[in-house]
């Protein structure tokens, strides 16, 4: 008999911005995902991007995502305290002949991404940087504008099956894994990340979903196994547009000026995915209890009633 596999959750918050009710949403519904299949679950602070971090944004975080009830397992890891991790990850990918400099400008990009270029769907790198020639890439290096460094990934097709939007597949590009600054990628350090945590399924934002070839490829490439994912449906504001701070009272410090609870807040969540009536305010145990990961259909992205 084959053992069960892993369902370790996450939740990655950035601190560049206070969470809002879709972010913390989707945190509840990652924790439950986890919770509810007896789990562990990790919390994972993203503040690679120094620039836009800012100071005392993190404390705030994990303390609306506690007072939701959403309660986490080991320390928090901070990637900007793992970047010797991914340090090392460049160097298994360059010794697998994975990794090619590229001088493209962004305006260079965008016109090489517009035009057609065979497997690659439109707005997919091309990989101008991998077809130079020698001389070309002399006289790049010669030009002292420092590269940044993209996978060869061959125009690899990716299939995977989404726990809740199905089979999906899509082509990967030579994607960036290291910036011309230095900085780590996103898609490298969360790949890494998920890997060193033994996080099995993600469940994240729909957002993302788009993402999850690349990273997929990414993690087989390091050799670590592939996790499971579960795209979710994100809050939108009265526009249509994805909620943002512009919408009105959307944080937490927002609800409870306007008079409610935490708990009040976290039935509102709930309640917005059927999992709770409107107005209950049932507790993180209760609703571990009524969540089914395998029936759950939380409905497609819209606003949040009442907000």
């Amino acid at each position: 008999m084959s053992a069960a596999p892993d369902r370790t959750g996450r939740f990655a918050p950035s601190p560049t911005g206070t969470l809002h009710l879709g972010n913390l949403r989707t945190a509840l519904l990652a924790w439950l995902y986890a919770r509810a299949q007896g789990a562990a679950f990790r919390l994972r602070v993203e503040d690679l991007d120094a620039g836009r971090v800012r100071p005392g944004l993190e404390a705030a975080q994990l303390a609306d995502l506690a007072a939701i009830g959403v309660d986490w397992d080991g320390p928090v890891v901070r990637q900007s305290e793992r970047l010797e991790r991914y340090g090392d990850a460049l160097g298994v990918l360059d010794a697998d002949g994975a990794l090619y400099p590229c001088w493209c400008t962004r305006a260079e990009i965008r016109e090489a991404a517009s035009a057609p270029h065979g497997d690659l769907p439109e707005g997919h790198y091309p990989g101008t940087c991998r077809r130079l020639t020698a001389a070309q890439r002399a006289e790049r290096e010669r030009s002292g504008r420092p590269p940044a460094l993209r996978v060869d990934a061959g125009a690899a097709r990716i299939a995977f099956t989404d726990r809740l939007r199905g089979p999906r597949s899509g082509v990967v590009d030579d994607f960036v894994v290291r910036r011309n600054d230095g900085a780590h990628a996103y898609n490298l350090a969360v790949v890494v990340d998920d890997g060193a945590q033994g996080v099995g399924e993600v469940v994240r934002g729909e957002d993302l979903l788009d993402s999850t070839p690349r990273q997929l490829w990414l993690g087989g490439r390091l050799g670590l196994p592939a996790a499971s994912y579960a795209h979710v449906p994100l809050v939108l504001g009265g526009d249509g547009a994805r909620l943002a701070k512009r919408h009105g009272a959307v944080t937490l410090a927002d609800r409870i000026e306007l008079g409610e609870t935490p708990a009040a807040v976290r039935g509102r969540l709930a309640a917005s995915v059927g999992l709770a009536a409107p107005g209950e305010q049932p507790s993180p145990a209760q609703l571990v209890e009524r969540f089914d990961p395998a029936r759950f259909e939380p409905g497609p992205s819209g606003p949040l009633p009442g907000v």
